[in-house]
């Protein structure tokens, strides 16, 4: 996620965001760095919601040599007004459909890149995290089969787990209402979360009765 993942997410949002409209000789190319425009044909939209399950999509058409569907994160502001034979006006990036727009109303697609890298970032910090309290308790475990304290799940385990949680995802809230860069997130959550592990085996020490 830190080495691949991440840095691929945040230099293709800025290639598109860098992106110029084509020149009208290219608009017969497919994969292209250039923002295309078409004028594309509605066949059919799907917007459902079931439980678990959405669909929210757009089938659409150019003419007689093409035909797709592009996928929507939800049905607002343009997928729920479309109807069968509208036409809409569709931006392409490097082969796929970014935007459609309509009347006015313009509508990302889930293919258009989008900075939300602090989130990622909180996940993949999470997921490192519980992974080094997983080795440590579990190391410990093996060492001292009979000894293990206080590194038990109950109470001093549950504490850190819960505290891994509120410690990332209050991080990457916090940079994506800031718009700080992605790699503050694993920079101050690893600190806060060993300030809190701390904190609570302080706790512990001095409430010893309430270790299990």
């Amino acid at each position: 996620m830190f080495t691949w993942w991440l840095p691929a997410d945040g230099e293709r949002y800025q290639d598109y965001r860098a992106a110029e409209p084509c020149p009208s000789s290219a608009l017969t190319m497919g994969d292209t760095d250039c923002l295309s425009t078409w004028r594309l044909t509605v066949e059919k939209t799907v917007n459902r919601t079931a439980g678990k399950e959405s669909v929210h999509d757009a089938t659409l058409t150019y003419r007689d040599s093409w035909r797709g569907t592009v996928h929507f994160n939800g049905s607002g502001p343009l997928l729920e007004r479309l109807e069968p034979g509208d036409r809409v006006t569709a931006t392409a990036w490097r082969g796929e459909i970014m935007v459609l727009a309509g009347d006015g109303v313009r509508q990302d697609t889930l293919e258009a890149p989008r900075d939300e890298l602090q989130m990622n970032a909180a996940v993949g910090t999470l997921a490192g995290l519980v992974a080094v309290q997983c080795l440590v308790f579990g190391a410990v475990r093996l060492a001292g089969p009979r000894d293990h304290g206080p590194l038990t799940w109950e109470p001093y385990g549950r504490w850190v787990l819960f505290s891994l949680f509120g410690v990332c995802f209050a991080v990457g809230f916090a940079a994506v209402w800031t718009r700080a860069p992605w790699w503050t997130v694993p920079l101050a959550a690893v600190p806060l979360a060993g300030c809190a592990a701390l904190w609570f085996r302080l706790r512990l020490r001095r409430h010893p009765r309430r270790q299990g």
